[in-house]
């Protein structure tokens, strides 16, 4: 499969590609291929200088920044490698136009007067690595006091996890870089964190992997990465929806996690343990949990010290705060967002990120999100920021990023 992707157009309009929905157009399918293509061996990127894959044919499997006699004089390709091949228009992967070709099968390939103008080849395992990292930036102040939560590195600066299509975490610090911290993460159904588990004063991961059920900790280093997995749920977790990381809503100097029972639509306690595990579960929502298709563990957000859990209500897009309580429950909900919140495909919440001390939340928009200054939606993969006011709600969005799209997951 080849896809076209067209960088640098929507620059001069501070529009990110994917907030214009003009990312990537997919180009006319390829026919059924002639025997040539069958020359590319396995393992290898071919490209011809003829329609019919045909004349004098490339043979590479590394980056090529320039194509030599091939320079602007492909008409057909086959990619036989386990990599996307970024085909540019310019040298050294330059700005300009540029194909993205998916692996092929034997004897598949592709060919038309679009590739005739590339002059630079490189391998990733992405798309969006094509014209981007494979992380996006993400930029945060450093907080006037440790949130407890949202902060990886214990630099009071809230950092995010994102995870790529092919299952890469990376770590965004805050300062626009990302470090990969791990790989294989795609076997996990749900990540989520909030706060230190283990009792070592270092923000932990918890993650439910979806072929057993089994929940997970990932024991928090201090510097973004996570040392080796402990099982806190044998079983029984896939039977769960909604799971989030919510922090210390007992009181006991322990994170707890919070969970909706899908067959019920029932809100279940888990308290931390001193252990590390998990307690026996309590009952804090007997019924209508389930019209809501979002938990958000968003932590103090109406400055009475104790977490508050936010949720989506599917139906109508409302988003809701229930206030934590000093019983160690949740107390009647507050209407805080009265529309708008469907639009959104991932909530975000690190702690403060702006710096004032007050939490925050950031969304990730889906693709029924109109950017500003549009008229129609379509504009997924824009982050956006809403800063709290300290008193249960947030001020107006800000529209940040166009550039979060093509990910699997931000934590």
């Amino acid at each position: 499969m080849r896809t076209a992707l067209l960088r640098g157009l929507t620059a001069g309009l501070g529009l990110a590609m994917s907030g214009l929905g003009l990312a990537a157009t997919t180009a006319t399918p390829a026919q059924a291929a002639p025997a040539k293509y069958e020359d590319c061996p396995t393992g290898y990127f071919c490209a011809w200088t003829n329609d019919n894959a045909t004349g004098p044919m490339l043979k590479v499997k590394t980056d090529q920044p320039t194509l030599g006699a091939f320079d602007n004089k492909i008409r057909a390709t086959s990619n036989r490698t386990d990599k996307i091949a970024c085909l540019y228009s310019e040298p050294n992967y330059g700005y300009g136009s540029y194909w993205a070709d998916q692996p092929n099968g034997p004897g598949g390939g592709s060919s038309g007067p679009a590739e005739s103008d590339k002059s630079s080849i490189k391998f990733v395992l992405t798309d969006r690595e094509c014209g981007l990292n494979a992380y996006p930036n993400w930029y945060s102040e450093v907080s006037p006091a440790k949130a407890g939560f949202g902060d990886l590195n214990n630099d009071r600066r809230a950092d995010v996890l994102v995870r790529d299509e092919v299952g890469r975490l990376w770590f965004l610090p805050g300062d626009g870089t990302g470090k990969q911290v791990g790989t294989g993460w795609n076997v996990m159904s749900t990540l989520t964190r909030h706060g230190d588990f283990t009792g070592d004063g270092k923000e932990d991961l918890l993650a439910r992997e979806a072929s057993t059920g089994k929940l997970w900790a990932y024991p928090g280093r201090g510097d973004g990465g996570f040392d080796d997995r402990r099982l806190i749920g044998a079983s029984g977790w896939n039977g769960m929806s909604l799971i989030t990381a919510f922090g210390d809503l007992t009181r006991d100097g322990r994170s707890d996690l919070v969970a909706r029972e899908t067959s019920t639509g029932k809100l279940w306690l888990y308290p931390g343990t001193a252990s590390g595990g998990l307690a026996d579960r309590i009952l804090i929502g007997r019924s209508g949990w389930g019209v809501m298709d979002a938990l958000i563990g968003s932590g103090d957000m109406n400055g009475d010290g104790r977490p508050d859990l936010l949720a989506r209500e599917a139906s109508t897009g409302k988003l809701w705060l229930y206030p934590g309580t000093a019983s160690g429950g949740l107390a009647d909900r507050i209407l805080t967002g009265r529309s708008g919140w469907g639009v959104m495909g991932t909530f975000i919440a690190v702690g403060d990120y702006s710096g004032d001390g007050v939490n925050d939340l950031a969304t990730i928009t889906n693709d029924k999100y109109t950017a500003d200054g549009w008229s129609s939606p379509g504009h997924w993969g824009w982050l956006l920021s809403y800063e709290g006011q300290g008193n249960g709600y947030v001020k107006d969005h800000r529209q940040v990023d166009g550039d979060w799209y093509r990910l699997n997951g931000a934590f």
